[in-house]
């Protein structure tokens, strides 16, 4: 309720000698909306809804988008929508504000009559340990659609230091095994820089075999694990989640602000969406216990953390295969040959294979880190390849870059299209210049400019849109903006979709931005 209305109603129920509180438990809106009204004259109500019409609010940009999130979920919260925001438009973090945004969202949800669904859970409060200290490991699962529109259940394990509410998390499309369970560690103290000196768990299969009355016997992997990296554990009880509600509530952050309506694409894309969510939001937003940014925090509680053990760790032969690395960067495995990165190959360098299902992982024998995940080929003879491991990591971006400059041209469009591509795509822009690169080698210098200057008006910053350009040369209008100088001075909008996964069009779609019919 809203306008004329809510007013109209507010002064019957004050007429009835209703109280303020009254009021608004009677119209279920905010006391403080009461309180605004309760003494405004009608003339001086019509005065202030003509003003708050005519003025417009930073925010109301935004309405359209905050919308269609609301339409496609209801019970979108207020801080999923400001991570999305700041996804789609990470330029205008000074402008998005979350109170603001709160209040914008509570209108759009009168207005349209949204409503809000709210779910309620209780924890007991538990004092913080010194910093340094603590970090909690719980598991969490989510069912999310992916590209195609099907279900896909996605699984994550997240830790985080109990002191100053810093986080890290990995997400798999399979159920984690005691291997992965492993290499998150890795990866978590290789994130924090550092170890807590306790890490409290759940009862989970993955690093407990049995636990009796407080005789805790872990799973030979991670009890070997454990050793190595000298840290102590605490197992809560069963029906106990009191004792890591900081984690519980890490994972319910996880599923329902970063996963939950996100469309599932591959695996790494979405790992590193969430590194980059933990960065933006995760652990850059003020935690609600602590009032404190987790990440400003952190950077306190990391001098009390402990250094990393480097220790080879000892694979079971029963759980894992070992292979020699070959020359061509490849393994063998029943027959068929599955790729390695480039680089990986030195002389009596072994690895560690572990199956799960179809699913064949690589491990690197000194770290444990897994460095090439292949679906496992029914055939003979087969080459299994990573597309990833054909790239040339010998060649750095910056070089790649002046490569790509020289071979167009050193003109002032081309150097803002190569660092747009570079700025929108920075985990491919090694493919997008090596197809630019491919595309321009029949190209004059007249076309490569008519090409970028075409992207450039229409904001296409790919090298698919590039290649589709250059070849559709001859519907394209005349170069009129370009003339060789090679000081040409464009003003470039950022694209707003932030999107790494560029989507190829169709020749219509060129013709239509070029006028044909």
């Amino acid at each position: 309720m809203k306008g004329w209305k809510m007013y109209s109603k507010i002064h019957q129920l004050k007429e009835d000698k209703l109280s303020k509180l009254q009021t608004a438990k009677r119209l279920n809106i905010d006391y403080k909306t009461v309180t605004k009204y309760w003494d405004m004259k009608p003339r001086e109500y019509a005065k202030y809804q003509k003003k708050t019409k005519r003025r417009s609010r930073k925010l109301d940009k935004y309405v359209e988008d905050i919308l269609l999130m609301l339409k496609t979920h209801g019970d979108y919260k207020v801080s999923q929508i400001l991570d999305r925001l700041l996804e789609k438009y990470p330029d205008q973090k000074d402008e998005i504000k979350y109170s603001t945004l709160r209040r914008l969202v509570n209108e759009i949800r009168d207005k349209h009559e949204i409503p809000k669904e709210n779910t309620l859970r209780q924890y007991q409060a538990i004092s913080d340990p010194p910093f340094g200290y603590q970090a909690q490991v719980d598991l969490g699962t989510i069912i999310l659609k992916d590209t195609f529109a099907n279900n896909i259940r996605l699984y994550c394990i997240a830790i985080v230091l109990s002191k100053s509410r810093y986080k890290f998390a990995e997400w798999f499309d399979h159920p984690p095994k005691t291997a992965d369970f492993i290499n998150f560690h890795e990866k978590a103290f290789r994130y924090f820089n550092g170890m807590p000196k306790e890490i409290v768990y759940d009862q989970d299969r993955l690093l407990i075999v049995s636990e009796n009355y407080g005789d805790i016997i872990y799973t030979a992997d991670f009890e070997n694990f454990r050793q190595h990296k000298k840290f102590k554990t605490f197992i809560c009880k069963s029906s106990d989640p009191e004792s890591k509600g900081r984690i519980e509530a890490v994972v319910k952050y996880l599923k329902y602000n970063f996963a939950q309506y996100r469309i599932f694409d591959d695996l790494n894309s979405f790992n590193q969406k969430c590194l980059d969510w933990l960065e933006r939001t995760g652990n850059n937003n003020i935690h609600g216990t602590i009032k404190k940014v987790p990440a400003e925090v952190f950077k306190q509680e990391q001098k009390h953390l402990k250094p990393v053990p480097k220790v080879k760790l000892k694979h079971s032969p029963k759980d894992s295969i070992t292979r020699n690395v070959r020359k061509d960067n490849t393994i063998l495995y029943r027959s068929n040959r599955y790729t390695v990165p480039l680089g990986t190959y030195r002389k009596n360098k072994f690895v560690y294979l572990e199956i799960y299902g179809p699913q064949l992982k690589i491990i690197d024998d000194k770290t444990g880190e897994i460095i090439a995940e292949h679906r496992l080929s029914s055939k003979k003879g087969d080459l299994v390849q990573n597309n990833n491991h054909l790239r040339d990591h010998s060649l750095k971006i910056d070089e790649l870059y002046q490569k790509t400059l020289k071979q167009l041209g050193e003109y002032e469009i081309i150097k803002t299209f190569l660092n747009e591509i570079r700025k929108l795509k920075p985990r491919y822009v090694r493919d997008q210049y090596n197809l630019i690169l491919k595309s321009s080698n029949t190209l004059t210098t007249e076309e490569v400019l008519k090409t970028i200057q075409f992207c450039l008006d229409n904001k296409l910053w790919s090298a698919t849109e590039f290649k589709s350009v250059s070849e559709n040369l001859s519907k394209l209008p005349d170069l009129d903006k370009v003339n060789g100088n090679r000081t040409t001075d464009i003003k470039i909008e950022p694209d707003d979709d932030n999107d790494p996964f560029t989507e190829v069009r169709s020749l219509s779609e060129y013709e239509k931005y070029m006028g044909v019919k």
